[in-house]
């Protein structure tokens, strides 16, 4: 008896604990801060995307400049 009695406490705290997420997610607060996440990473993304290219930009004149100077010897 003991036993069942723990099972359905904890099943029932169990459930209650997961009703408060998902209430979470409805409210307008958690939208609003996912949206603000989402916008952070996209710029993140952006500026990560053009350091990468203005790192390799160089690089690959350096390499074009190479065999134009070559030919010309």
């Amino acid at each position: 008896m003991s036993n069942s009695m723990g099972i359905a406490s904890a099943f029932v705290l169990s459930s209650l604990f997961v009703s408060s997420f998902a209430m979470a997610e409805e409210s307008q607060a958690f939208v609003a801060q996912n949206a603000a996440r989402a916008v952070a990473y996209e710029e993140q993304t952006e500026m990560t995307a053009k350091a990468q290219q203005s790192t390799l930009a160089p690089q690959a004149s350096s390499t074009q400049a190479q065999p134009q100077a070559e030919k010309d010897s």
